[in-house]
């Protein structure tokens, strides 16, 4: 069977109408109906019923999801692994958003070499720093085992766990309140801060780096909006402190993984990865 086909089931099941599969898949919805013609007509049986408010699957369409995403799933990790040199080790492949490397993965990292876990499993650890968008896609095609994201991304073979809940405050130095400093922390972020904040986001000082942003202003003054468990120290010793009546955004962190993607060792990461959440230590660093 053509694994296109199966694609496009899980595509429309998780869009829920052609029209918005056709977009997310970049093919025509005529292209989508043809698809799913053929695979009906492979499997004898209807899949989905179409209405005006889009497309739900039948009864048999239910029983075929398991098999579908076990299909793509096996094809793109075949893909993945014949690409690879039969004596490298295996991979456990994470990746995570701009802000959330530093220090949730640095920390889980440290711990399963701390107890030399990567090492006994012979397993190599590929971490990949990456735009949101390019991980959902990465996820999705197999070539990931888990990724740390700031929005959840429903798709019918992912597994979406809320990792932690943070937000992000207004705060501004005690002893010098300019320059404004603007931190990109994500699409998200961008659209509730247009959406309630009367200033432009371009002001003094821009950036994608939180902690870089936080020295210029503990050094120089400033203000802008930063993560609560890193300036929550600043706030207690009087260095900082929060600006008055400015909203609050939420910020959380989720964990998403593909449930065919189950191994030991993303079992041990994720198990390692929700202790280190835990912690609010090194957060405030």
């Amino acid at each position: 069977m053509d694994i296109q086909l199966a694609k496009t089931f899980l595509e429309i099941m998780s869009a829920g109408s052609f029209q918005e599969a056709a977009k997310r898949l970049h093919v025509t919805q005529t292209t989508v109906t043809a698809r799913v013609k053929s695979l009906e007509e492979l499997l004898d049986c209807r899949l989905f019923i179409r209405n005006r408010a889009g497309a739900t699957l039948t009864q048999e369409g239910e029983r075929f999801v398991e098999h579908a995403k076990n299909l793509v799933f096996t094809w793109q990790r075949a893909k993945l692994e014949l690409s690879k040199p039969s004596e490298i080790a295996p991979a456990l492949v994470v990746g995570v958003e701009n802000s959330l490397w530093n220090p949730l993965l640095v920390e889980t990292i440290n711990q399963l070499h701390s107890e030399q876990y990567l090492e006994k499993q012979n397993i190599v650890f590929d971490a990949r720093i990456e735009e949101e968008s390019l991980l959902i896609k990465q996820l999705d095609q197999g070539l990931l085992d888990a990724v740390l994201v700031h929005k959840p991304h429903y798709r019918s073979n992912f597994v979406v766990e809320l990792l932690m809940e943070e937000k992000l405050i207004h705060v501004q130095s005690t002893k010098e309140p300019k320059p404004n400093l603007f931190i990109d922390w994500g699409e998200e972020f961008k659209t509730q801060y247009d959406a309630v904040l009367p200033h432009p986001r371009q002001q003094g000082f821009k950036t994608n780096l939180g902690p870089l942003a936080l020295r210029v202003m503990l050094g120089q003054g400033g203000n802008g909006y930063f993560r609560t468990r890193v300036v929550q120290k600043y706030l207690d010793n009087g260095e900082l402190e929060i600006v008055r009546a400015a909203p609050e955004f939420s910020y959380p962190v989720y964990l998403l993984y593909s449930e065919q993607a189950a191994s030991s060792a993303l079992s041990r990461f994720i198990e390692v990865l929700k202790q280190q959440s835990k912690r609010l230590d090194f957060w405030a660093v």
